[in-house]
């Protein structure tokens, strides 16, 4: 606002100057050229202002996090008005064991926000995954279980859009496509944000990330530092569920989603302690779509609860994360499905790791804005726990031990190197080497 006032304490200034003056002096065509001139500058500078909702050029490091999103996606909460934009990406290069080598673009995103009023306002993720879309399809296999599925060489997703209305500061309506909030990463999926050059397996096969869901509901903090959301949102499909990947195909994601059950989301954490984030987050909703099956009453409700944590404190961050759910009708649903032995549905999953990151920079480089984290993940999860009328597959069942070393030129910016070893059940055990790069604005 400084920047604002002087332009316009300058312009009344120039304006007022001759009604001021005791001995009016002729005007001339070049003073009134170059009173012009400077008005004309100072109408321009405040446009632009208006435009990027700022009071000064737009120098500070997106770093804080507002209502439940990532600094990027948070950023057109910070502006006074007008359109606002952010976005994000991440490069991948993998080494599997007893596999080819690969580089892949896997996001390239856009945040795109506008503040009608300061209480009104809409924000958007547009995702490009994969570098695009071509006119082809590829089939994609896990070098570690074996399964595979074919899919499009890239996606163009609308992530979430919403509106979002303040009607005061402790309590907003949200409606749209929005993200399901649970887990530790679903919400805050930016890479300088998350540790590891992948994001944990739980968060992905337990916790679907990245899920949303057409709905509405709300959220809202309290003076003693408790945050919440809340909503009604599109169930799963889970005609689409499988012992290897779980619930995660069984999103729909905005797209012609079928309602004929919708499904309840809601989370709290607490920040009360400076440094200290704990919470709670839980799912429900009957996942069978579809008119029922002849002679059968078909139920198949999902839900998803999880506890989780993170801690600051000076240059040590520790995350963790518990997630357990349970499949109603398990049994019924792989009869509806056709499955068979191994390949039934569990009724039960869970998942869970714990992780840490700590920054040397401070002691190795006194004064550098630079970051050097080595880091940790030890994480289990399995997808298929409990079979009626089937078999348990072990090797679904894993354990990954991650061990690297991310450096941050910039708070914003991070290269991230890895190496995952997963073990299963079954006896089974590989590894994968990482290096990623990722980005946000």
């Amino acid at each position: 606002m400084m920047n604002m006032r002087r332009l316009m304490l300058v312009t009344s200034l120039l304006l007022a100057t001759p009604a001021f003056a005791q001995t009016p002096a002729p005007v001339s065509e070049e003073r009134i050229h170059d009173v012009e001139k400077k008005l004309d500058a100072a109408i321009a500078e405040i446009e632009r202002m208006k435009l990027s909702g700022t009071s000064a050029p737009d120098t500070a490091v997106a770093s804080v996090s507002r209502h439940g999103f990532g600094p990027a996606a948070s950023r057109v909460y910070g502006v006074t008005s007008g359109p606002s934009i952010g976005g994000y990406g991440e490069a991948l290069y993998e080494s599997p064991s007893g596999g080819l080598p690969r580089v892949d673009l896997l996001r390239a995103v856009f945040y795109i926000g506008h503040k009608f009023t300061p209480t009104l306002l809409f924000n958007s993720e547009i995702e490009f995954e994969h570098a695009g879309v071509r006119d082809e399809a590829e089939v994609a296999v896990d070098p570690f279980s074996g399964q595979g599925a074919a899919e499009l060489t890239g996606e163009v997703v609308m992530e979430f859009a919403y509106l979002d209305w303040m009607a005061r500061p402790s309590l907003g309506v949200r409606a749209g496509k929005v993200l399901v909030p649970l887990g530790l990463v679903n919400e805050m999926h930016e890479p300088p944000v998350f540790i590891g050059a992948r994001r944990p397996e739980t968060e992905r096969f337990i916790i679907p990330s990245t899920w949303a869901a057409v709905g509405a509901g709300l959220y809202g903090t309290t003076a003693r530092g408790l945050e919440w959301r809340a909503y009604l949102m599109e169930g799963l499909d889970g005609a689409h569920f499988s012992a290897s990947s779980g619930i995660r195909s069984g999103r729909q994601a905005g797209s012609q989603a079928v309602v004929t059950h919708p499904a309840l989301a809601a989370r709290a954490d607490w920040k009360g302690t400076p440094g200290l984030m704990v919470g709670l987050a839980g799912y429900t909703g009957d996942s069978w779509q579809q008119n029922d099956p002849a002679g059968v009453d078909l139920s198949a409700r999902v839900t998803i609860t999880d506890v989780h944590a993170t801690w600051r404190w000076r240059n040590l961050e520790v995350r963790g994360l518990y997630a357990m759910g349970s499949l109603d009708q398990a049994g019924l649903l792989s009869d509806e499905l056709g499955l068979t032995g191994s390949d039934r549905l569990g009724e039960h999953f869970w998942g869970g790791y714990a992780e840490a990151a700590y920054d040397l920079a401070p002691a190795l480089m006194p004064g550098s804005s630079w970051g050097l984290l080595p880091y940790f993940r030890t994480e289990s999860y399995d997808t298929q726990d409990g079979v009626p009328g089937g078999t348990e597959n072990s090797a679904l069942e894993r354990g990954i031990l991650t061990f690297g070393l991310a450096v941050k030129p910039h708070p914003n910016v991070v290269l991230k190197t890895d190496r995952e070893s997963f073990s299963d059940a079954a006896g089974g055990d590989a590894s994968r080497w990482n290096v990623a790069l990722g980005w946000l604005f």
